[in-house]
């Protein structure tokens, strides 16, 4: 089941200031995969009143779609969509990309996802890490105790989250949710029998914001795990830290990824 075109799906709401690294580093991981393999970038300008679509516009290539805003399920299900319906030969060889506009995702990042597909997984859970630039010192030490190199933990985040398009539309795609759509969509994968895989190969970094675009995403989780006072912000100019490792709350983990999840090399 060899993966021969590739849609990657991007929501954003309000990212003007990230979303130019987003698109340029989806760009040079496109750039890596194979001649014969085609690419399709969705942007969902989900109600963005910032200059986010001015941003895009200067990626020609990228498409882009337009939602009220508010819901992160509806959105990430309308880029897919938008995708899908491009797409006229089997589902089945066609490979959905899910990252987030405040991300940056390494070179490596889709030529691993297809290397996993075409290995036979229907989904991949990859893990992603804040940025250290967004965290104190002793906020970087913590999360680099929390990463076991070569153990994936099998948490979803929907910034480094890809699935086979055909069992994404068995699945029922992204539900129509404010928070959480990427565990929901992960949960009924595997209730519809999808192969899922769990890979930290390639990690995504993400934004270590404290003010999220959904309450009980990724920004509150470490707004809860590391409470700050108003005089202990970030030095977001301080150089030289190395990448971190990540963990999330429980209602961003797969239930019992013990039987769930596939462990990749």
């Amino acid at each position: 089941m060899s993966v021969r075109h590739v849609a990657v799906v991007i929501p954003a709401r309000d990212e003007q200031d990230l979303v130019g690294r987003c698109l340029a580093s989806v760009s040079a991981a496109a750039h890596r995969l194979p001649s014969d393999v085609t690419v399709d970038v969705v942007v969902v300008l989900d109600g963005c009143v910032d200059g986010t679509a001015e941003v895009v516009a200067c990626f020609p290539a990228v498409r882009t779609v337009v939602t009220r805003g508010g819901n992160v399920g509806r959105a990430r299900a309308a880029g897919v969509r938008a995708a899908l319906d491009q797409v006229r030969g089997d589902l089945a060889d066609v490979w959905v990309a899910c990252t987030d506009a405040d991300s940056e995702v390494p070179d490596g990042w889709l030529t691993d996802h297809l290397r996993l597909a075409d290995a036979g997984a229907d989904v991949v859970v990859g893990t992603v890490r804040p940025d250290p630039r967004d965290l104190l010192p002793d906020e970087v030490v913590q999360w680099q105790v929390t990463r076991v190199p070569g153990r994936p933990n099998g948490h979803v985040h929907g910034a480094n989250l890809g699935v086979r398009a055909s069992a994404y539309v068995a699945a029922g795609g992204f539900a129509p949710r404010r928070e959480h759509e990427d565990v929901g969509l992960v949960a009924a994968l595997h209730a519809a029998g999808a192969r899922i895989v769990a890979s930290d190969v390639v990690d995504v970094l993400t934004s270590g914001r404290r003010e999220g675009r959904s309450p009980g995403g990724y920004a509150g989780y470490l707004t809860t795990r590391f409470p700050r006072s108003a005089s202990r912000p970030a030095d977001v100019d301080r150089p030289g830290l190395d990448p971190v490792g990540a963990d999330v709350p429980a209602s961003d983990r797969v239930t019992d990824p013990a039987t769930l999840l596939v462990a990749a090399d």
